[in-house]
């Protein structure tokens, strides 16, 4: 069914496409620029370093106030996934993350099904990013209502990303930067007011607190938490713009989640122990518990600069990188002919799937619109993105086994069968614990993506892959 374009790849990157595309039947189109440090700074973006900022208020009443804890175990929980992407990126170097993954580790169709699964989270991130972040900054400029900071957002990460990924890359330093520099000023006035004696309760209370510990509890909180280190997996996507050797995408993906996950632990820890009425955001939460947190620890400048920056972080910098990553997914899907081909078209000069982008922006501004004014819908978008997103890791994992346990005959059970085994079951227990609304309609979807196979099957369009002109180590 594959139909690669014929587009030559430039000389700069003809040892990487030898090394890479080219061998699975496509050609490089992509520009092959970003090193182990573009990769690993996309992937810290992704996550946003400071994504508890925003969240740690429903976190904190979901565990019990065990909040650092929750983090630990999603960590440990996502860092099984990021192993499996690790072996499945050295595999088959290529865009597309699960859908190529599943595609040529299990099926073809398999592939499009596990694609169109994560689909649904990738078209819905940036939405749900921009919605936060637009609802956010209206609320320090009212004047200036959420649709029409929606629209600027929109359209300044669309104009960036359209410019290639290396001004993407230029940009995503600069943010990393700012965004760690927030986070640094807030670590050390918080330890500063615990040192002052402003701190509540037990030390250790916000990694174990046996008045409120229950496993129910806290893997409750690990769901919602997990969503924070949604985008490791992004780095997958950027397969085709890597100069490095594939293995060190893999690296790359560990190392982010690994990085952010301290980040994440450290700050909420210190928040945790300075929640100035704790009784109440066990009961309530808050969407602003951790600028109230500042706001004790510091003053209201640092109630201002943290919301500032998680507007900002959300809204530019982390949406930024989704809709890079979203449209390299429908790219991948466009040039295997899964979906309309329009969506595979490769910017002549810069290099980037434009229409892809374009449409990546488009749907992100009619999703935000009509959600800006639902009551929950940022609990909606972010309940269906855990969904789609867990849903297609599972297929990740099986990936694994199929591809090195059944097919190469691998005898590293740690890599090839434990690990993946042990974050397929974690991973199931989260899915089957998701809201019951994001579980009627990510199904739903999924259902959707069945019909459209079996419409593909029906009129000979059985989804297939290029032939592999190498075997894959």
């Amino acid at each position: 069914m594959s139909s690669p374009s014929a587009a030559p790849s430039s000389p700069a990157s003809s040892q990487s496409a030898a090394n890479g595309v080219e061998r699975f039947g496509y050609q490089q189109q992509l520009q092959r620029s970003l090193s182990f440090t573009d990769l690993l700074i996309y992937g810290l973006i992704f996550m946003v370093p400071i994504a508890p900022f925003g969240i740690f208020g429903g976190v904190f009443q979901g565990s019990g106030g065990m909040v650092a804890l929750a983090y630990v175990i999603g960590m440990v929980a996502m860092a099984f996934t990021a192993l499996s992407y690790a072996q499945m990126s050295k595999a088959f170097p290529m865009a597309g993350s699960v859908y190529t993954y599943a595609g040529r580790g299990i099926a073809a169709p398999v592939g499009f099904l596990a694609g169109w699964v994560i689909l649904l989270d990738y078209i819905l991130v940036p939405a749900l990013l921009y919605l936060v972040a637009s609802a956010a900054m209206a609320s320090f400029v009212p004047v200036i209502p959420v649709w029409a900071w929606l629209i600027m957002f929109i359209v300044l990460n669309t104009a960036v990303n359209y410019f290639g990924i290396q001004m993407t890359a230029r940009i995503n330093k600069i943010m990393l930067v700012a965004e760690l520099i927030v986070l640094a000023i807030f670590l050390v006035v918080g330890v500063v007011a615990l040192a002052q004696g402003k701190g509540h309760g037990d030390a250790f209370s916000p990694i174990f607190d046996s008045s409120t510990f229950t496993w129910p509890l806290v893997f409750g909180a690990v769901s919602v938490a997990v969503l924070s280190f949604l985008g490791f997996d992004g780095i997958s996507m950027l397969a085709e713009e890597s100069r490095e050797d594939a293995r060190k995408l893999g690296r790359s993906m560990v190392a982010a989640l690994m990085l952010a996950g301290a980040l994440f632990i450290a700050q909420t820890w210190v928040a945790a122990l300075l929640a100035p009425d704790r009784a109440e955001l066990l009961k309530n939460g808050g969407d602003n518990a951790f600028y109230d947190v500042a706001e004790y620890a510091g003053g209201h400048w640092l109630s201002v600069l943290t919301a500032v920056a998680t507007a900002v972080a959300w809204g530019f910098a982390n949406s930024l990188v989704a809709q890079a990553a979203t449209s390299r997914l429908l790219f991948a899907m466009a040039r295997d002919r899964l979906l309309p081909r329009f969506l595979g078209k490769i910017h002549p000069k810069h290099k980037v799937p434009v229409n892809a982008t374009f449409l990546t922006a488009a749907v992100s501004l009619v999703l935000g619109l009509i959600l800006a004014n639902s009551d929950d819908g940022i609990g909606q978008l972010s309940s269906l993105i855990n969904f789609g997103a867990m849903t297609a890791f599972l297929a990740l994992h099986v990936s694994v086994v199929v591809h090195y346990v059944v097919r190469q005959r691998s005898r590293d059970w740690w890599r090839h069968l434990i690990a993946p085994a042990i974050g397929f079951l974690i991973l199931l227990y989260v899915v089957i614990n998701a809201k019951v609304a994001a579980q009627a309609v990510g199904l739903t979807w999924l259902a959707l993506g069945v019909l459209i196979l079996i419409t593909f099957i029906l009129i000979g369009r059985r989804p297939t892959l290029p032939d592999e002109t190498e075997v894959s180590e």
